[in-house]
């Protein structure tokens, strides 16, 4: 098997299992119970939200620890008052769902897929309340400016208070596909609210955290114990976040390195493979390459490829099991017949430069075969 949609999905590494275990076994207890052993589990538990927040530059009381990222997107948008929200035409489908149901507004993407800050600047009316762009695509990989979003807000933020406005304005970022690949840090980004996710790194699924700033006031989407600050209600998942923090300390740890090693393998793929269109030309994680095949029906390509060991993706999992055209690929301007032949190839742990060798020559011999198939 050649694995190469990591986007998708990584699997759980093996340090990470490893310090999770106990956690299913020995050191099961219930962190709200009275008695020392549960105590002790307690305690791990807030030592590693404390290594998750602090790496991505935040304190353990910033957090609030979720049952993935869907959540903590869903849980940043309950700050919305009677204000207004912006979001970018390329997010994941976890943040345009729940910014469509709160009547938000789209903001569109250049070619490139990153923002169209003139048409951003045009949509900060005084109404608006909550921006949200995620920092790196999940389809494209596309790495957005958000230094220059947050440095936009802070102006508007100024003159809203010389004018007496009094609508406050947050900047929500969902950094679950960055946090492999990016040195993330809350401060110098700018935003407000962060959310991020232990499947991305190698950590396990289920468990997700999102960042709140202090001026920031949520409201729970779920009641009970009032775990979380309130916030989250639930017996906390302390294998989970047990397995997060070590998920994430090595994902810093290797960031360097990784991408070094994945921008030499997307030169070395897109110099072997053969008659496509590469559509995320820059901007862009150094894992993710995106093709076009003109003519191909990418989803049987990928059947084809699946025969043979190869596992790709013709976007995000969630739209492409449903059998859904990309929105990402139609924000950027693709025509129906490239988003219909277009491939995401995310590398990732798994790997090694034998097996992308090893895959372009397969894809290269399957899209040769279709277009003969289709020439008759």
């Amino acid at each position: 098997m050649i694995y190469l949609d990591h986007a998708a999905a990584t699997p759980v590494s093996e340090k990470v299992l490893k310090a999770m275990e106990p956690y299913f076994t020995v050191d099961f207890f219930n962190p709200s119970a009275a008695y020392l052993p549960a105590k002790k589990v307690a305690a791990n538990y807030e030592t590693a939200k404390g290594v998750i927040a602090h790496a991505i530059g935040a304190k353990s009381s910033d957090l609030v620890i979720t049952a993935g990222a869907t959540e903590a997107n869903n849980l940043a948008f309950s700050c919305l008052g009677q204000g207004k929200v912006l979001y970018l035409i390329t997010e994941h489908a976890s943040v345009r769902a729940v910014a469509e149901k709160y009547g938000g507004e789209a903001v569109k993407v250049l070619p490139s897929g990153v923002i169209d800050l003139a048409d951003l600047k045009g949509k900060l009316n005084d109404d608006v309340q909550l921006i949200s762009v995620a920092l790196a695509n999940n389809e494209l990989g596309t790495i957005q400016p958000l230094a220059e979003i947050s440095a936009l807000i802070r102006e508007v933020k100024i003159d809203r208070l010389k004018r007496g406005v009094k609508m406050p304005l947050y900047l929500h970022s969902d950094a679950s596909q960055a946090i492999n690949l990016l040195d993330i840090n809350v401060a110098r980004l700018g935003v407000d609210l962060l959310t991020i996710n232990a499947a991305k790194v190698y950590g396990p699924k289920g468990v997700g955290a999102l960042y709140v700033s202090h001026d920031v006031r949520l409201s729970p989407i779920s009641v009970g114990g009032g775990q979380e600050n309130g916030l989250r209600s639930g017996t906390e998942n302390v294998p989970g976040v047990i397995g997060f923090a070590e998920a994430i300390s090595r994902a810093k740890d290797h960031i360097n390195g990784n991408r070094k090693k994945y921008a030499s393998w997307r030169k070395m793929l897109l110099q072997e493979l053969q008659g496509y269109e590469l559509i995320n030309k820059k901007h862009t994680l150094d894992n993710f390459v995106v093709l076009c095949y003109n003519g191909i029906d990418a989803e049987r390509l990928i059947f084809l490829l699946e025969d043979q060991g190869i596992y790709v993706a013709t976007g995000a999992a969630c739209a492409a099991s449903k059998g859904v055209r990309s929105h990402v690929l139609k924000a950027i301007g693709l025509s129906d017949e490239q988003i219909a032949g277009s491939l995401r190839i995310t590398f990732g742990e798994t790997n090694t430069e034998e097996q992308i060798h090893e895959a372009a020559r397969i894809i290269n011999d399957a899209v040769a075969k279709e277009y003969r198939r289709i020439m008759g």
